[in-house]
């Protein structure tokens, strides 16, 4: 079974660690590579994460930076740990890089913060009821058929790694009422989605609120995702119709999370929200 631990994210921290190394010694990237005869570029990449180092690059900075023994030992495990494969790269190839980002760092989040104006948000949706979302998808050509059945497992191994585990993430929700109405698939898929919805509430770890219908919308963005994470930046990811986008950038990620907190306050409250979507099952019982 897939388990949780991101070997995206301790990439990203090797990366800044090597970075603060080099910055705690003003040196620049040109410096770097200059004595170690690389060219900038691969500098800029590593500590950026766009490219894991190899071993013998970590060998050989550490010794530039003239770290001691204990951090040389933890930029080696960082390494180590970032070059192993998750469960997700498997799926690399029926999915965009965008998601395998998400689902790389969501893998080692402590909490989540979801607005989702248009569909039940991802990791509360029932099996068939992503079958569905995604075949409405490939019917507006922006999902191939062939990935349909490779959609639908990933999003069910991200709900079984992340909600239903020791060490759960905390899941926090704001959708519109009107995903309560939304259809996709027939009623019966609508009608077991609410049911699922109502149960899965009930977790300490999952909190969603509705946003009525008669509220306008404080913001105006579409649907994202805000990830924390216990020793690392924030980052927030955006989707919109080609994919999706990670922000890592504080100043920017400050801003939706100001706009999340609207968000719930203009939502109804848990209680409220619970007995919103058990009048709605009821619509989808015709």
């Amino acid at each position: 079974m897939p388990q949780r631990g991101s070997p995206a994210l301790r990439r990203r921290r090797l990366g800044l660690e090597l970075r603060r190394l080099r910055e705690s010694l003003d040196m620049t990237g040109d410096e770097v590579s200059d004595r170690l005869g690389w060219s900038t570029a691969k500098v800029s990449r590593i500590e950026n994460a766009k490219t894991l180092a190899g071993s013998a690059d970590v060998e050989a900075l550490a010794e530039l930076y003239g770290v001691e023994r204990d951090l040389k030992e933890v930029l080696v495990t960082l390494r180590h740990d970032a070059a192993r494969k998750g469960w997700w790269e498997r799926y690399r190839s029926s999915i965009p890089d965008d998601y395998i980002e998400l689902i790389g760092m969501e893998a080692e989040a402590t909490e989540a913060r979801n607005w989702e104006p248009q569909v039940v948000p991802g990791l509360l949706q029932t099996e068939e009821y992503i079958r569905s979302v995604v075949q409405a998808g490939q019917h507006a050509g922006q999902v191939p058929p062939s990935f349909l059945q490779s959609r639908v497992e990933i999003r069910m191994a991200r709900q079984r790694t992340l909600l239903y585990v020791p060490d759960p993430l905390i899941h926090l929700s704001v959708f519109h009422e009107s995903v309560l109405r939304n259809q996709y698939g027939d009623a019966r898929v609508m009608r077991d989605q609410l049911v699922h919805l109502i149960e899965i509430s009930e977790l300490e770890h999952v909190e969603m609120r509705i946003l009525p219908q008669d509220v306008p919308p404080p913001v105006s963005t579409g649907a994202f995702m805000h990830l924390a994470f216990p020793d690392f930046q924030d980052v927030v990811y955006e989707e919109f119709l080609p994919g999706g986008r990670l922000i890592e950038d504080a100043e920017t990620v400050y801003l939706y999370e100001r706009a999340f907190g609207h968000l719930m306050e203009r939502a109804l409250d848990e209680v409220a929200s619970q007995e919103l979507i058990k009048k709605t099952v009821n619509y989808w019982n015709r």
